[in-house]
């Protein structure tokens, strides 16, 4: 067996992305239940990316220069201005309530607990997730069903754009979705790195984490 397995390749980069969405898609129903789902999702999802750490080492290096993660730092503290700054002005797809973690009625300790697997899930494992499922696979498999041949980082303006607006849409914030879209996918074109988005994307996150913590600003989360 090699390291990278031939047989069905595009599993491990589809599959922790589906039940990360999966996992998503029940809250609004059961919003009571959201903080059981978050935890399940982040564990879950964040075992199925170790369980596949082996098919990622191509995609993923720490080989950034100082002026890369330097970029990508400051990529991902402008994705962060951008979704939070027009926050009244621009479009939202559907309602979105957010996650208070105080909302559950846990005592101040499993409280902690519960914002430090909120931030865990949003700093590290949807970054790690999403780059690989958008940026890795979608952005080549576009050019190539058979999307290992094609080097990461590869341009073409049609599966570029499809990828933007595809994760743009995957966002209530649709128009700043497409324009962390943009960033995050010019990072990778430019370093031919997952890292470097991966890094930005958790910037982002960590950031935004942090901002609704201390402004209470729960639809953000």
């Amino acid at each position: 067996m090699t390291m990278r397995s031939k047989k069905n390749p595009w599993v491990p980069y589809v599959i922790p992305f589906a039940v990360f969405m999966l996992l998503t898609a029940p809250v609004k129903y059961v919003s009571s239940y959201a903080h059981f789902f978050y935890i399940a999702k982040t564990f879950i999802v964040g075992g199925l990316l170790l369980f596949w750490y082996r098919e990622y080492i191509a995609d993923i290096t720490l080989r950034l220069s100082f002026y890369e993660v330097l970029i990508s730092l400051l990529s991902g503290l402008l994705v962060l201005v951008i979704w939070v700054a027009p926050e009244k002005y621009l479009f939202q797809s559907g309602s979105h309530t957010g996650f208070n973690p105080y909302s559950f009625g846990w005592s101040p300790g499993a409280t902690a607990g519960l914002i430090a697997v909120r931030m865990l899930g949003a700093a590290i494992v949807v970054p790690v997730m999403e780059e690989l499922f958008w940026r890795s696979f979608i952005l080549r498999y576009i050019i190539n069903p058979d999307f290992r041949k094609v080097p990461l980082g590869t341009f073409t303006w049609g599966s570029f754009l499809i990828v933007i607006i595809l994760f743009g849409f995957e966002h209530y914030r649709i128009v700043q979705g497409i324009a962390a879209g943009i960033i995050y996918t010019l990072l990778v074109i430019r370093q031919k790195n997952l890292m470097g988005p991966i890094l930005a994307h958790g910037i982002t996150n960590l950031g935004l984490g942090i901002y609704v913590l201390l402004t209470k600003g729960w639809a953000f989360w």
